[in-house]
């Protein structure tokens, strides 16, 4: 048998303990909780980093400016002259989005 060692907490620490185990030990809880924490390290439970997060926005944000240099291109092939007024926001919008997106060297 495995020598036995005692560790002090606080009780709520212990309510919550009790309160999750349902039919294992404390012991045994904690063992599991422990080994959860070190393999989830190793392991990605289907969340993202935040640095795949941010990749994604700076991808969405290169996307939505390619339609909209997409769609301003196609309007100006078909002869219809956009509004002043519009036209302009539409620069606006992708000169902000040219600006924040980054573009790394591989």
């Amino acid at each position: 048998m495995s020598e036995k060692r005692m560790l002090i907490v606080d009780a709520e620490l212990v309510k919550r303990i009790d309160d999750n185990r349902g039919d294992v030990s404390r012991s045994e809880f904690i063992d599991f909780l422990i080994e959860s924490q070190f393999k989830g390290e190793k392991k990605n439970q289907g969340g993202v980093t935040r640095e795949e997060f941010r990749q994604f926005q700076e991808g969405t944000k290169e996307l939505l400016r390619s339609f909209l240099e997409f769609f301003i291109s196609y309007g100006l092939e078909l002869g219809k002259q956009p509004g002043d007024n519009d036209f302009e926001q539409l620069s606006q919008k992708l000169q902000s989005l040219s600006g924040s997106a980054k573009v790394k060297s591989s």
